[in-house]
């Protein structure tokens, strides 16, 4: 039997689901656990009325035959994120906040009670809804009709996003109200040389972008690096977070609760790992502030980006600690205090690593930087020099050029959570001049956020620009954390002198928006 804290019980039962229906009332339960078998679903309880087995009807939501709960003589099998309908028969209710509760067994959970409020509410009769097929939202027929309703709505008949060539189910968990596709240009770039621990060899890489010269730009940053022998990639980090904040009576409180999770640790890994076969909890950052103690909590999360997944798992340890530690000193708890900073770019981040804390690095030969980029490395070390005072005095928060054109065309093209993009585009840039009079350049990317399996990695075009890169599936995200790196560099290095030479703006004449 696995203890649930009551907090996480809560999260089985689908808010909004508390529907006025022919013959009574109904409600949704969600398996947000893990996969079980359901036992007996025991009693239901709204407001003060109280429901036994043999008044409470059961919908697996599978078009098989409704039943009574107490014709239930052997396991259902309750896996991940299946959900059921409970009607009991009564009036209906009146509009407004009621309290629920519904009594039942789980394996391997044991016995299991859910407490919360929902609401019946009035919509209005004009409003106008999305078309949705609760049975199957991604059919051809209910795709046709949700196009249809937009070109009604609009006026504009859709010509382009109609077109796709993957079966529109493999969408499911990646994008709701599915219409059709955006199609991005995407150009390759390459062969890019790289050195690493995990990516070792040539790649072509795949950059879906619309803005023009950026595609020729990395690949001319790709020669130079090339010719000087490919850049060396190492990752260096590795931490996803998930942030609570407890908030307590005073500053002594918060220090002591600080105290307690520090030496309860252990338990609280335990159960925050308990969620996930992937996630591990490595540490916890405290910081103590005013009356609140604000906690990253920082995870290993293989080969998914994990936001998700440590979210669950935060989510459980949270549970637990609340159920656990000395009643009444919590004030408030809320499971994202804005300290992970997600989708955000932050200090924090910088100095204590989110997603993959990846360097790609790479001497620079003198001759080759004059002969393809028409500079001396003496002068991009003083333009490097000079544009890092430029980086102070802006606030930026780092030192790099542009790597969000790299990282966020690589993204679009394999699948990975654009938004990610204002994080993990942060660069430190670091450059020295050897006594050969050859230019050192690497860059730090301390907070690249990246997977190669699960999310939009296993949509079609996505999926296949990863294995382009072989780099799709499980054991891959460091040999894709290394080559974006490297691609980064190229990037840096192709912009820096391409702004030193005075190219940049005949490149965009050329080939760009300026044409």
């Amino acid at each position: 039997m696995n203890f649930i804290p009551s907090i996480l019980l809560k999260q089985l039962y689908t808010h909004g689901s508390l529907k006025n229906v022919e013959g009574g009332v109904s409600l949704r339960i969600k398996n947000r656990l893990k996969d079980a078998d359901l036992v007996a679903i025991k009693r239901m309880k709204i407001d003060d009325r109280v429901f036994d087995a043999s008044q409470i009807i059961v919908d697996l939501l599978d078009g098989s035959p409704t039943f009574k709960a107490s014709e239930m003589k052997e396991k259902i099998h309750f896996p991940l994120r299946k959900q059921i309908e409970l009607m009991v028969p009564c009036q209906p209710l009146p509009e407004g906040m009621h309290h629920i509760e519904v009594e039942f067994k789980a394996s391997p959970f044991g016995n299991l009670t859910i407490k919360t409020d929902d609401a019946i509410k009035k919509e209005p009769e004009d409003l106008k809804r999305i078309p949705r097929d609760p049975s199957d939202d991604y059919s051809e027929s209910i795709i046709k009709a949700r196009q249809k309703f937009v070109e009604e709505f609009t006026g504009k008949k859709l010509e382009h996003v109609p077109h796709y060539s993957f079966d529109p189910h493999i969408t499911q968990g990646n994008c709701e109200h599915f219409i059709g596709v955006a199609q991005v240009p995407m150009g390759i770039a390459g062969p890019l040389k790289i050195n690493g621990e995990h990516a070792q060899g040539e790649f072509l890489i795949p950059l879906a972008t619309s803005e023009g010269t950026l595609v020729a730009s990395y690949n001319r940053g790709m020669k130079v690096l090339n010719l000087s022998g490919g850049v060396t990639c190492t990752v260096i980090g590795d931490a996803m977070q998930r942030a609570p904040v407890f908030i307590f009576e005073n500053a002594r409180e918060a220090r002591e609760f600080a105290k307690w999770v520090e030496d309860n640790f252990d338990h609280i890994a335990r159960e925050a790992e308990a969620t996930s076969s992937v996630a591990k909890l490595k540490e916890i950052d405290t910081y103590l502030s005013n009356k609140f103690a604000f906690m990253r909590f920082n995870y290993y999360t293989g080969d998914a980006a994990g936001q998700n997944m440590v979210g669950r798992a935060t989510f459980a340890a949270c549970g637990w600690i609340l159920d656990n530690y000395t009643p009444g000193k919590i004030k408030q708890f809320y499971l994202e205090s804005n300290f992970a900073t997600d989708k955000k770019a932050s200090q924090v981040n910088v100095m204590r690593t989110r997603g993959k804390r990846v360097v790609a690095e790479c001497t620079v030969k003198r001759e080759v930087l004059q002969q393809i980029m028409r500079v001396d490395t003496e002068k991009l070390f003083y333009h490097y020099n000079v544009a890092n005072v430029g980086s102070i005095l802006s606030g930026a928060n780092n030192n790099g050029l542009h790597s969000a054109n790299a990282i966020t065309a690589m993204f679009i093209a394999t699948g990975q959570d654009v938004a990610n993009v204002s994080e993990s585009s942060a660069g430190v840039l670091y450059c020295e001049l050897t006594p050969e009079k050859d230019l050192y350049m690497s860059i730090t990317i301390p907070s690249l956020i990246v997977a190669t399996y699960g999310g939009g990695t296993g949509l079609a075009t996505q999926r296949e620009c990863l294995e382009l890169l072989g780099c799709y599936g499980k054991g891959k995200v460091n040999k894709f954390a290394e080559i974006v790196a490297g691609v980064v560099l190229a990037g840096e290095l192709s912009l820096a002198s391409a702004i030193s030479t005075f190219d940049w703006i005949s490149s965009h004449e050329e080939y760009g928006r300026n044409r």
